[in-house]
């Protein structure tokens, strides 16, 4: 009787594995959609590096980006600054939710922004700031 309900725990843990693994998310899918956010945000991307740079503006732990030091930006220019990461934050949701779609499981979104928070911290170059458990910390 062991041997059986050890058999059949095996089994089912197998087969719970495979489903899982055959449901992570495809994270290079792309569509038309997809292809016309990663557009903007690339062309958004040339205005933004000066102000990661001087650590004006940093990635957060949720995926998105921030002001962090707004007084290392002339007063004249923080509202632009602003709208910019205003943008660029409304397309890192637009993406993570095609990405959702585009997979076949909106409820995924959220798995899919925290996985994207991760590999962006992981790829910031150095001097820039990113937000971590304890708060922000230059890269």
């Amino acid at each position: 009787m062991k041997k059986i309900l050890f058999s059949l725990v095996l089994l089912l843990s197998t087969l719970l594995t495979s489903q899982f693994v055959a449901a992570a998310a495809d994270l290079e899918v792309n569509t038309p959609a997809i292809s016309a956010i990663k557009s903007s945000m690339q062309a958004r991307h040339g205005q933004l590096a000066a102000h990661y740079a001087s650590g004006a503006i940093g990635l957060t732990k949720d995926g998105l980006i921030a002001v962090r030091d707004a007084n290392a930006v002339p007063l004249k220019d923080r509202g632009g600054l602003n709208s910019a990461v205003a943008a660029e934050n409304a397309d890192r949701n637009k993406l993570y939710k095609e990405i959702a779609t585009a997979n076949g499981h909106p409820e995924w979104q959220a798995e899919i922004q925290s996985t994207f928070a991760g590999r962006w911290i992981d790829k910031a170059q150095a001097g820039w700031w990113v937000q971590g458990a304890g708060g922000w910390v230059k890269k």
